[in-house]
């Protein structure tokens, strides 16, 4: 039963993920793109379903791995969604440099730019502050609030940038994935008491 449980989870799992790439790859609107501007664009695809992944970990919910294997997952997740966010930015600049200033300025006449700056700083934050948590030195109360904030605006800010482009992503799948985003860093917040001003020791 417990075998069935875990295969159930790692295919909701994957199906979650693997819909709205394929449906993305299938999308009209791609054709006679330019390739950096595909990749650019399923970068950000590729993006959404990473996010989704660092909860699930943090809160354990995915069977079959260790709780080493899951902080060492969580961490090479955290620089692959850093990796993937840079080639998204990147491809983007390379296809539309004044599109990509404005966004950066906070001066772009379309809403969804300015979410995507917002989570894109803030995973970058988390990121840095996850590489440098030894050295910083900090309590790790106060890391780990830290780094619970940049997670929280990344989840909201990459949420409500996905949901407001009207673009490759097809639009039932995507609301399904960021809603179960959303669902899942609400539960593994709960779970975990990342709000609790209790002193905790971590790893």
């Amino acid at each position: 039963m417990r075998r069935v449980r875990s295969m159930l989870i790692w295919c909701a799992l994957a199906t979650a993920i693997a819909v709205p790439i394929s449906l993305a790859a299938a999308s009209p609107l791609i054709a006679w793109r330019d390739p950096v501007y595909i990749a650019g664009g399923f970068a950000g695809v590729i993006a959404m379903g990473l996010i989704i992944l660092q909860p699930l970990l943090a809160g354990g919910y995915l069977p079959g791995i260790s709780t080493l294997g899951r902080r060492r997952m969580h961490r090479w997740i955290g620089a692959l969604l850093v990796a993937v966010v840079v080639i998204h930015v990147a491809a983007l600049w390379i296809t539309s440099p004044p599109d990509v200033l404005d966004a950066l300025l906070f001066a772009s006449p379309t809403p969804f730019s300015a979410w995507g700056v917002i989570a894109m700083w803030a995973i970058f934050a988390a990121a840095i502050l996850a590489a440098l948590r030894r050295r910083l030195r900090l309590r790790w109360r106060t890391w780990r609030l830290a780094h619970v904030i940049f997670a929280t605006v990344t989840v909201i800010g990459s949420v409500v940038h996905a949901l407001l482009i009207e673009g490759t992503m097809e639009t039932v799948s995507k609301t399904v994935l960021c809603a179960l985003v959303i669902a899942a860093t609400t539960k593994a917040f709960a779970d975990l008491q990342v709000w609790s001003t209790r002193t905790k020791g971590g790893s």
